[in-house]
């Protein structure tokens, strides 16, 4: 059996907030800005990804001029005026009960997003959850995005436990690639806010919250 469970990895877009229509608003509004036509396919192809690694990817597929900080500033500008006019954006289902389940359970709780650390701060005083997590990592400040490991494999040495002692949450093909690859249990939120993500490579998959509260993963861990 695996170590006892000392800490989740949270994942923050899809699992945490559904920010991910507003990043849509925000990128297509960026898209028009530089004259581009990005397919579904391709755009459904980012989630869990950083933007700066998503804006280099468009500049070399598009061909374009400008730098890809460009494209990021452009981005986050539009991004800005969504979320702050947005009254609509709430939390996810059921994530603010596990978060509190986990807490008072004792566990250690560690956000890893490949959001900006601006973008992160602006969402959890908005809706207070920085008393619930012991740290925040931010995809943006790290040289490699989702789905390289690097995110998670620093997320849980900030936890102060063994990854063998982790347990990631995630509803992206890219965030559950990185997640296995850092050797982690990783547990893939397939909701109805997940659009075309692949969960094969989950070790759990679940369609609603409630599935993995506390006793109900507790058992998984065991030693």
């Amino acid at each position: 059996m695996i170590p006892m469970l000392k800490a989740i990895l949270f994942d923050m877009d899809g699992v945490i907030v559904d920010s991910e229509p507003l990043h849509k608003k925000a990128y297509y509004k960026m898209f028009e800005e530089v004259n581009i036509e990005v397919p579904v396919s391709l755009f459904e192809s980012f989630t869990g990804q950083s933007t700066l690694k998503i804006c280099e990817t468009l500049c070399k597929d598009f061909s374009l001029t400008q730098d890809p900080k460009e494209l990021v500033f452009l981005k986050r500008k539009h991004f800005k005026n969504i979320f702050e006019n947005d009254s609509n954006f709430q939390l996810i289902d059921g994530v603010l009960d596990l978060i509190k389940d986990y807490t008072a359970n004792g566990l250690k709780l560690v956000l890893a997003s490949s959001a900006s650390m601006v973008t992160i701060n602006n969402i959890f005083n908005k809706f207070e959850l920085d008393k619930y997590f012991i740290a925040k990592l931010s995809g943006a400040d790290l040289k490699a995005s989702k789905p390289h490991p690097e995110i998670f494999i620093n997320a849980a040495i900030a936890s102060g436990f063994k990854k063998e002692e982790c347990l990631v949450i995630e509803d992206s093909t890219n965030g559950i690639t990185a997640a296995n690859s850092a050797g982690i249990y990783c547990v893939g939120f397939d909701s109805y806010h997940s659009k075309n993500q692949d969960y094969s490579k989950a070790d759990l998959t679940i369609q609603n919250l409630n599935q993995i509260s506390f006793n109900k993963i507790i058992h998984l861990f065991k030693s």
